[in-house]
């Protein structure tokens, strides 16, 4: 198969074609399609809105504009040809039929006059009569008198065309209402069924002024009198609406609808319930339930609801299943509808979010807020609904009534629903949004008021110690707000639907409480313990004022603790139980009801924040000496000035060991078992990243990922707390497992480290932190010096590796290094007046740091002195100044105090724990672990944000950090007199 390009062919006939059309390209490729706007009120009057072509289009001859607008209409005097387009023509009637048929087809001979429009014109009780039985135009109309007597009974009807039969409340002798008769409504009254003397108001108490309703003023008097009289149900109905329409309140006048209604409700006691109800009376519609003292409490939790609620398994079942009976203002009922969508919700939301409020267990809430002219568009008129929850049955399902609780219901004045429940008025029916009461003048005019129901609750209680997930019959709470109309145009109101789901939680908070008063018992009793150890540490007897403050320090802590063991116990419990119940047993606090847990979280942080920063400060201001064991190890010429003659004096022992020990221990100050960063990072990564945040939400699904388009519940402070505590406490201890197991063992020690570095540089540490109690750290070398050469050192440590040379311990040919140290009076006065002449200095100038060197000689004379005089202490060189060895008793270990008194000699405990790190970070690690928890836990509740909570408790850590670090050099710069400018 051949393939080529088509050659291009010029015919002479086709030049004008192609030049025009490349001419006028721009304009075909460019053209735009405009109309002119016009609407059906901008066409005259010979014209009409043609719904085609959107414009005004002329009418034919003879011919004017309906009226809609939409269409022509022949003019008076002229009938209707029959056309098959979709224009008409008119054709004028003759002279002897000078009328036209009120279908406009035909023209027709009157007996009497003509009215306005060219049709016939009949007196009053009269009817046209147009064409006979089968349909043929006469030639002449009728005008036929309907008979209004019996038995008859005929009227004509509203376009005049027929006779009907007159009313049945109506006089069965005549249809005329005639005097002393009430008409009203279209209805004829006996004198004396009612009284005409009705009350047409409505109540706005939130404005606190009251207006007649044009709606009440036609309809209540009519609704009311046939209700009575005759049992008329949409009358009855329909009184019931306006009574709902006034808040279903009482007052004193018995002539407003509510007590119109109850007047009748009253007068048929005697006629039998309907559907077995006591409260709803046949013919009428159930309003109340009844004003019996307690009734509320005997409705909503007595009786439980026939079916039960399962999460999970077979028999799982979690759809509320609501059905209400509609019912228009006027007392018509139009339909069954299944609750749910826009009914009841007015938010406009996804049906997928809006189906999850009536998922049992999601707690649901949405809030909007609406245009007030949008709701005038869409609800000119009220729905009123009787809910009922659908409770299973099979084919013959069972409906139970959702008892409704209004919130502005008045009883002489008083708001009995807003107090407490022994006062509560039940109700039934409610509406959503009222446009027609408020409307004062008529019907039609703009309403003065308006009422919205600002807020739709439905709240389920479980019943205690259910194990089928039964609850009681759900309470319907409805809110309305009364809003003035001032600009239609520009005001909004706002609108919510909940759903709630609570129980009894007296049990569990009794338990908390006991566990709290037994808890907080026995910490009263260690706090005691800690301030009598305390007492014996700082060898002091009385019980002063220093000493009550130090047990409410200790207390301060171990409340912190009782305060948080509950309450992490308490989120806990919720945490599993609500999350991994199969049938409903337990549910979820409500937010007012997780008030209490709150202020105990808040408690157990403040009284951690006093032991933290009471551990912080006694860390800062501890006692501390370092041993120097180095001895000159020959003798140089030195030249003495005062003398001018040469000695020999042993050469200076180097103080960089010192500095070095120093500095080491400068360094592990603020050390921690954990690392603060990968805490952060890890409980980050659980609860935003793979979604743990979401166990925390107000549903019962452990579900960790969640659809964009599903409903997010609110969050649980119960269950956020007690999974943000657990899983930063769980984090917590993995790491200091690992740390102390793994990371220590075969990686870094730096606590062990600081042990062998001391001995290695034949420096000891003494530590006090009380008086008379302390730490001793025994770093007096074996090989006698630790000042030499780099071989020699080496030699040293391979001699000690190959075991060639003594053991480090205290006691001869033993490896245990530290010591907590009971020190008698004696000794420690002998300290302190030591340690006073090292503190007490010349003063600084301006510029100049105290810590900073710039000591005097008699500071470098006492430091020597207490530098031999601890290392003659430690050698046993002052007999009534000397100490004994021993183990502590397992007792002693456990309670924290120790029950020999250095009363002769000093007491040295073996400690192979190395408790000395008490008085650093390292050793309050559970201290530190539990005031993160707190501190990250309260600005997550007051925040509902982990992210900030992180951000916060890692500045937090970083700024106590610092000031531990701080305060610690500065203290161990005065102490030991070792210049600052060498701890970095």
């Amino acid at each position: 198969m051949a393939t080529g390009t088509l050659p291009l062919v010029f015919n002479g006939a086709n030049v004008p074609l192609i030049l025009y059309l490349l001419i006028h390209v721009e304009v075909i490729l460019c053209q735009q399609f405009v109309i002119p706007f016009k609407a059906p009120s901008d066409c005259k009057a010979e014209e009409f809105f043609d719904i085609s072509s959107l414009s005004c289009v002329s009418c034919g001859p003879n011919q004017s504009r309906s009226r809609t607008g939409l269409s022509c209409v022949c003019q008076t005097g002229y009938q209707t040809l029959t056309t098959d387009k979709a224009s008409i023509s008119c054709q004028q009637c003759p002279i002897d039929k000078p009328a036209v048929t009120r279908d406009g087809f035909g023209c027709i001979r009157c007996p009497g006059s003509l009215n306005d429009e060219g049709n016939c014109k009949c007196p009053p009780e009269n009817i046209l009569v147009e064409r006979d039985i089968n349909g043929n135009l006469l030639d002449e109309a009728r005008c036929e008198t309907c008979n209004g007597e019996s038995p008859a009974l005929t009227v004509p009807n509203s376009r005049g065309d027929r006779c009907e039969r007159c009313q049945a409340s109506f006089i069965n002798t005549s249809c005329d209402c005639n005097s002393p008769n009430v008409l009203a409504g279209g209805l004829c009254f006996r004198p004396g069924s009612l009284s005409t003397n009705v009350n047409p108001s409505v109540n706005y108490a939130q404005l606190k002024f009251s207006l007649q309703s044009a709606w009440f003023l036609e309809n209540l008097y009519a609704s009311s009198a046939a209700c009575l009289v005759s049992s008329n149900l949409t009358a009855c109905q329909a009184l019931g609406n306006m009574c709902v329409m006034n808040m279903h309140s009482f007052s004193g006048v018995s002539t407003d609808a509510c007590g119109l209604f109850n007047t009748i409700f009253r007068s048929k006691a005697a006629l039998s319930s309907a559907q077995d109800i006591s409260y709803w009376r046949a013919n009428l519609p159930w309003l109340y339930y009844g004003d019996e003292p307690g009734l509320a409490s005997r409705v909503l939790q007595t009786e439980p609801v026939p079916s039960g609620f399962s999460f999970r398994g077979r028999k799982k079942n979690t759809d509320i299943r609501l059905l209400a009976a509609i019912y228009n203002v006027r007392g018509e009922f139009l339909r069954w509808e299944p609750v749910g969508g826009r009914n009841l919700q007015l938010c406009p939301q996804p049906a997928t979010k809006q189906a999850a409020a009536f998922s049992f267990g999601t707690a649901y809430q949405e809030s909007c807020d609406l245009s007030v002219a949008e709701l005038l568009g869409s609800h000119p008129e009220p729905l009123f609904y009787d809910v009922f929850m659908d409770v299973g049955g099979g084919e013959n399902t069972r409906l139970l009534p959702l008892p409704t609780l209004v919130l502005n219901q008045q009883y002489n004045g008083r708001f009995i629903n807003q107090e407490s429940m022994k006062n509560w008025y039940l109700s039934r029916r409610m509406f959503l949004i009222d446009m027609l009461s408020g409307r004062e003048k008529n019907t039609n005019s703009l309403p003065k008021v308006i009422r919205v129901a600002s807020s739709v609750k439905i709240r389920f209680q479980l019943v205690p110690r259910t194990q089928e997930g039964q609850v009681f019959p759900p309470l319907m709470v409805v809110t309305y707000r009364d809003i003035p109309i001032t600009d239609i145009n520009a005001q909004t109101v706002s609108t919510s639907f909940a759903v709630e789901y609570e129980m009894d939680q007296n049990e569990a908070r009794m338990k908390t409480d006991t566990a709290l008063g037994v808890m907080g018992g026995v910490a009263v009793l260690y706090s005691l313990l800690k301030t009598v150890s305390w007492k014996r540490r700082s060898a002091t007897t009385d019980v002063d004022g220093v000493t009550l403050v130090n047990f409410l320090f200790f207390y301060a802590g171990d409340l912190a603790n009782v305060f948080f063991i509950v309450t992490v116990g308490t989120g806990l419990y919720w945490l599993i139980f609500y999350k991994a119940q199969q049938f409903v047993s337990v549910l979820l606090p409500l937010p007012a009801q997780e008030e209490k847990l709150v202020t105990y979280i808040g408690c157990a942080f403040a009284l951690k924040a006093i032991q933290f920063l009471h551990k912080l400060f006694s860390q800062v201001s501890v006692d501390m000496f370092l041993i120097d064991w180095e001895r000159p190890r020959s003798k140089t010429s030195r030249t003495v000035q005062a003398a001018g003659e040469s000695k020999r004096e042993p050469s200076p022992v180097s103080i960089w060991r010192t500095y070095f020990v120093a500095n080491e221990w400068n360094e592990i100050q603020t050390i921690r078992k954990i690392s603060p960063t990968f805490q952060i990072v890890t409980v980050l990564f659980f609860l935003e990243v793979l979604g743990f945040s979401s166990l925390a939400l107000r549903d019962p699904w452990a579900t960790l990922q969640r659809p964009s388009e599903a409903y997010t519940p609110s969050y649980s402070l119960t269950l956020r707390y007690g999974l943000a505590a657990t899983l930063w406490i769980c984090i917590g201890l993995l790491q200091v497992i690992f740390f102390t197991v793994f990371y220590e063992h075969f990686v870094e020690d730096k606590i062990r480290q600081f042990v062998d570095l001391c001995s290695i540089s034949n420096i000891s540490v003494l530590v006090l932190s009380h008086s008379c109690f302390g730490y001793y750290i025994h770093g007096r070398s074996v090989h006698g010096h630790a000042d030499t050469n780099m071989e020699e050192m080496n030699n040293n440590l391979r001699r000690e590796q190959e075991s060639l040379c003594g053991q480090r311990g205290l006691l001869p040919n033993t490896d245990i290094q530290t010591f907590q140290v009971a020190l008698t009076k004696s000794l420690r006065s002998q300290y302190s007046k030591i340690q006073d002449s090292i503190s007490r200095r010349n003063r600084p100038s301006r510029l100049t740091d105290a810590t900073m060197g710039h000591f005097s000689e008699p500071q470098c004379k006492a430091y020597h002195t207490m530098n031999h005089f601890l290392a003659s202490v430690i050698d046993h060189a002052f007999p009534d100044k000397d100490y004994i060895v021993k183990d502590k008793l397992m007792f002693e270990r456990v309670v924290g105090m120790e029950f020999l008194e250095p009363s002769e000699k000093s007491i040295f405990y073996n400690d192979e724990a190395h408790s000395f790190s008490s008085v650093l970070f390292y050793g309050n690690e559970g201290t530190l672990l539990i005031f993160d928890t707190l501190f990250f836990c309260v600005v997550d509740l007051g925040s509902q944000s982990f992210v900030l909570a992180a951000v916060l408790t890692y500045v937090q850590q970083m700024i106590f950090c610092f000031i531990r670090n701080t305060l610690g050099r500065r203290n161990l710069a005065h102490k030991t007199l070792v210049d600052k400018r060498f701890l970095i």
